[in-house]
């Protein structure tokens, strides 16, 4: 009877000691932050530095204290910051903040950005505090009309930022706003007179061969033209250490220039030194193909690049 009451006393106390270890470590678990986001309007996105102004709402919800959340922005500043509800386990703010976000031009005119707001506290670990993103309870106001760009979307993510020199990890809510250019819009602006540059200077091939000098002075016209045009296509972005879509599209079209220039002076030499039959054949093959052969170039190159 002893031994029963011995066994039945030790089971209580292993029974207390298991629930107070599991309510021990649900105390000690880390505080699991919900983050929504509500956009509300977007400022001008500048393409040479990624800087942009947001204003939007941000709600925080707690699983433990909300007291403790000290969050900071680590890709730029709050210009303003209104509480508008401070409870124990929710907080709710109006911000308008100066961000900044890498910018990645290779793609340019028909790039997209990311513009990301970057959330961390400024104090607790990932081991006292995590974010979870509020996906339903996230969103971008249908009313924001962004100039210039066109708003593909968002998304809500958690990464873990990690700082080595001081071993420390902190919880990173990031909330990405994506968005790219009217591609209608970028091929007008920036390679529809390039296409009439190359157009007029390919229509020099139809000309007769004792025409040869008009020839060679129409396609020094589009040299001139055309490197004055990609000085001005360069001059809308900031300087990079790659080449853009746009350098690649100005770059075929200095071969296809140089191209006809050097066909032109063969057949200035070939005439010269009397070799009229071999200019005349010459340039029946050539008269309506570079017409073909050209702008398939620019397509093969639009299909491969973008």
């Amino acid at each position: 009877m002893k031994k029963v009451f011995v066994l039945l006393i030790i089971g209580f106390i292993l029974s207390i000691a298991s629930v107070s270890a599991a309510l021990t470590n649900a105390t000690q678990g880390p505080n699991e932050v919900g983050v929504g986001v509500y956009i509300i309007n977007l400022g001008k996105f500048d393409i040479a530095t990624g800087t942009f102004t947001v204003d939007f709402y941000l709600d925080l919800k707690c699983s433990k204290n909300c007291s403790d959340v000290n969050f900071e922005f680590i890709n730029g500043r709050a210009n303003s910051l209104e509480k508008t509800i401070d409870e124990p386990n929710e907080k709710f703010y109006r911000i308008q903040a100066n961000l900044n976000s890498p910018v990645d031009l290779k793609r340019f005119p028909f790039d997209s950005q990311s513009m990301q707001i970057i959330i961390e506290d400024k104090k607790n670990t990932i081991e006292e505090q995590i974010f979870v993103p509020l996906v339903n309870e996230s969103a971008i106001d249908d009313s924001i009309a962004f100039t210039g760009w066109q708003l593909d979307g968002y998304r809500a993510e958690v990464k873990e930022h990690e700082y080595p020199i001081y071993e420390e990890t902190y919880s990173q809510y990031v909330f990405s706003i994506d968005i790219s250019r009217v591609r209608f819009n970028s091929m007008i602006k920036t390679f529809l007179p390039i296409f009439f540059i190359v157009l007029v200077m390919l229509s020099s091939f139809v000309l007769d061969p004792d025409k040869i000098v008009t020839r060679l002075g129409m396609v020094g016209s589009a040299l001139v033209a055309s490197v004055m045009f990609h000085i001005s296509i360069a001059n809308q972005i900031p300087p990079v250490g790659y080449l853009t879509f746009a350098d690649k599209f100005m770059v075929l079209t200095y071969f296809v220039v140089l191209l006809s220039f050097v066909f032109n002076v063969a057949l200035l030499e070939l005439n010269e030194e009397g070799k009229k039959e071999l200019v005349e054949k010459v340039h029946r093959m050539t008269e309506f193909s570079m017409l073909i052969i050209v702008p398939l170039m620019y397509l093969i190159l639009f299909l491969v690049l973008i």
